[in-house]
């Protein structure tokens, strides 16, 4: 999957992010940019995505393990 990162600074509320830990576990979390980043369930990951004003995206890919898919998005 090829990603061109964006040249201008986007400015966000939160960054929503679903990443494999070592075991290949999906963990969902949701960053507020300098104060906190809070483990959250599955479903309000999901909640988040379907009803927010995304305004990016970044697919993150593993070196060597295709399989897994992880991904940030910003609203």
């Amino acid at each position: 999957m090829k990603y061109i990162p964006s040249p201008i600074l986007v400015k966000f509320d939160y960054l929503y992010s679903a990443t494999a830990n070592k075991s290949g576990r999906m963990q969902y979390h949701r960053v507020k940019p300098g104060y906190s980043k809070v483990r959250i369930s599955r479903s309000e990951y999901i909640l988040a995505f379907n009803n927010s004003s995304i305004i990016a995206l970044n697919p993150i890919q593993i070196k060597g393990n295709e399989s897994v898919f992880q991904l940030e998005f910003y609203v």
